[in-house]
């Protein structure tokens, strides 16, 4: 079974992997491989933003952007690019890719654009800040894969920026269905279970 359904003409799977590997430039069939390779390659790119590099300044959605094609460019040919495809999940189905560039904007707006007071909040409002920043990117989905993966890279580098460390997300593994239960609540603006996720792992 195909982790997404792609319901789109970009629907396109590695031939000979069985609808469970996303067409890819390295033509690997192996769902195991290529997760494994995803992940060394998502810890490639933590060691160079938060070992080797420096946070930006002032942030924007060009940079989620460029991480998630520094991630997958090498891997994907859509890396890096917001989703034609309309995506859905276990019946579960993210915004409209029509709607992705002008959501990106208002998620910009809304939420990037606060990236240089983030220090300065109290802790009870950074983590509502990131709680509802974190719904609000999953929700969006922009992008064809990695999404989940990528919103806890953007939700490392606002705790970083906060003053705070990068993030234990075991406890959210542990307690999966509780998780998506929280980004589904999000959709009418509850945001208290992302709120008790992200409290249970912010450092104090």
């Amino acid at each position: 079974m195909p982790k997404y359904e792609l319901n789109s003409s970009e629907e396109r799977y590695q031939p000979g992997s069985g609808n469970s590997v996303l067409a890819n430039k390295l033509e690997i069939t192996d769902m195991e491989k290529m997760e494994a390779l995803e992940s060394g390659l998502l810890l490639m790119l933590y060691e160079q933003l938060f070992i080797e590099g420096q946070l930006p300044e002032v942030l924007t959605f060009e940079h989620v952007r460029r991480w998630h094609h520094q991630w997958l460019g090498n891997v994907y040919d859509w890396a890096g690019k917001p989703r034609d495809a309309n995506l859905t999940k276990d019946g579960f189905q993210f915004a409209a890719a029509g709607r992705i560039r002008p959501l990106i904007a208002g998620f910009e707006k809304q939420f990037l654009a606060r990236y240089g007071e983030l220090r300065a909040l109290p802790r009870p409002e950074l983590v509502s800040y990131l709680a509802e920043c974190h719904v609000e990117f999953i929700l969006i989905h922009p992008f064809r894969e990695g999404n989940g993966r990528l919103s806890r890279l953007l939700c490392d580098v606002l705790s970083v920026q906060a003053g705070k460390s990068l993030l234990d997300y075991s406890l959210w593994d542990a307690h999966k269905a509780f998780y998506f239960k929280a980004i589904q609540a999000g959709i009418s603006g509850n945001y208290r279970p992302m709120v008790k996720l992200i409290s249970d792992i912010l450092p104090d």
